[in-house]
């Protein structure tokens, strides 16, 4: 054995477990461990999980901000009409800077795996090219998985198929679209057929920003779902963004749901970003946007939940942190119930590992020793804190740690104290209180 791991919580709820590394793969996980000759790790009763997944977001457009201008409106439009001026004043090196600085804040904060959309529209496939060299270059620390978008549209961009098919050929993983910014409702069906029988004839996964809109008629989804089950592409599928469902009538929905179960269709929600751009055009109550995520895990589709944008044309906040992402999400999606809250962890852990298909991610002997040890006791905890990452390791080494989130505090008539994350409320054992 090369590491163990004492006195672990764990997602599942297991508590005092230990877990052992072996060859980078977690080798042993139980309680009290008899194992010996191996680096030794007190967790402390802390939380040991998988590491955090980012389903969905676009490095190529991260730290960006300000360039060549602010987004003044803060509008979906004006940020898809700022990044049309920034493209042609793109330059590679810049780009591949920004991505592999995010993707240092990203490993600090315990996310190793990222699903990013590249735009193909651009006649130079520059930032195809610069995300392939950036995901070579974080493969020892950051599983970076591709995905073909045509951001201007598939059809109402001129060359925008052959820009795909050609990002494809240069070794990008998956296959995305937005049907809902072509020019009609007709169009936007017709980019799901293709992109999915392209997908289906190239053993590829889909994933398209479906439905970005506050347009309740605005249904691709049922396209995409449809499409799925016809090409045999179930559980090789999602749909982003889906915010047009926040807005559709219930009776639709009870029809919709089932759909997308049967297909195998995922669903990735974004929650910063969601509430932020949508809703724009309403006064009072104003929509937030973000689609059915009690609903669609009810009705046993996975979700996840993406970081989306940092700092880029849509968003200028943002750190690469998915505890804020998930802490969002269960406020915006009222998840406040103890499972539900729990779901919203497994929202930026193992469901989107799923999605992803990432090999060997878990906790189980067999998986990769890739893990976070949170300062906190349980997944709820370490939401409602966005708790510290006292490790991370990836298989099996260290490669980022902080230290516990510990303040000393002296009043007047008040003994001293040293802790102030309120772990009683966690309902943890006595004795690590």
């Amino acid at each position: 054995m090369d590491l163990v791991i004492r006195n672990a919580s764990l997602p599942d709820g297991r508590r005092h477990i230990d877990l052992a590394v072996a060859d980078g793969r977690i080798a042993a996980v139980g309680p009290a461990l008899k194992l010996g000759g191996a680096q030794e790790i007190d967790a402390g009763g802390d939380l040991l999980a998988p590491p955090f997944v980012d389903a969905h977001f676009h490095m190529d457009a991260t730290l960006s901000y300000g360039l060549p201008r602010v987004n003044a409106s803060g509008t979906l439009l004006e940020g898809i009409a700022l990044w049309g001026e920034l493209k042609p004043q793109l330059q590679q090196e810049a780009l591949i800077e920004r991505a592999l600085q995010y993707c240092d804040w990203a490993v600090a904060r315990g996310l190793l795996a990222i699903r990013s959309h590249v735009d193909v529209c651009d006649e130079r496939l520059l930032a195809v090219e610069a995300l392939l060299d950036v995901k070579r270059r974080v493969a020892p620390y950051l599983d970076l998985q591709l995905v073909a978008f045509p951001q201007d549209g598939l059809l109402r961009s001129p060359s925008a198929l052959a820009n795909l098919q050609r990002a494809i050929a240069m070794g990008v993983d998956v296959v995305g679209g937005i049907p809902h910014f072509e020019r009609t409702m007709a169009e936007g069906a017709q980019s799901v057929r293709i992109l999915c029988e392209f997908a289906a004839a190239k053993g590829l996964r889909v994933d398209m920003h479906c439905d970005e809109s506050d347009d309740p008629l605005s249904r691709h989804i049922e396209t995409l779902a449809y499409e799925t089950q016809r090409l045999g592409l179930q559980g090789r599928v999602a749909g982003s963004h889906l915010t047009s469902m926040h807005s559709m009538d219930n009776y639709y929905v009870s029809k919709l749901l089932p759909l997308m179960r049967e297909a195998g269709v995922a669903a990735i929600a974004n929650p910063l970003i969601n509430i932020t751009l949508q809703g724009r055009h309403d006064t009072y109550p104003k929509r937030r946007g973000m689609t059915r995520v009690p609903e669609l895990l009810a009705a046993g589709i996975d979700v996840a939940f993406g970081h989306d944008c940092v700092m880029d044309p849509w968003y200028s906040l943002g750190s690469g942190d998915m505890l804020e992402v998930a802490h969002m999400g269960l406020h915006v999606a009222q998840m406040t119930g103890q499972d539900a809250m729990r779901a919203c962890f497994a929202a930026v852990t193992e469901a989107p590992a799923r999605i992803l298909g990432l090999e060997g991610y878990g906790l189980e002997p067999g998986c990769h020793a890739d893990l976070v040890l949170l300062d906190a006791g349980d997944a709820v905890e370490a939401i409602r804190l966005r708790a510290a990452r006292r490790l991370v390791l990836r298989r099996g080494k260290v490669v980022a740690e902080s230290p516990r989130a510990q303040a000393r505090l002296n009043l007047p008539g008040r003994p001293p104290q040293t802790d102030f994350r309120l772990r009683h409320n966690a309902g943890l054992a006595p004795e690590n209180t």
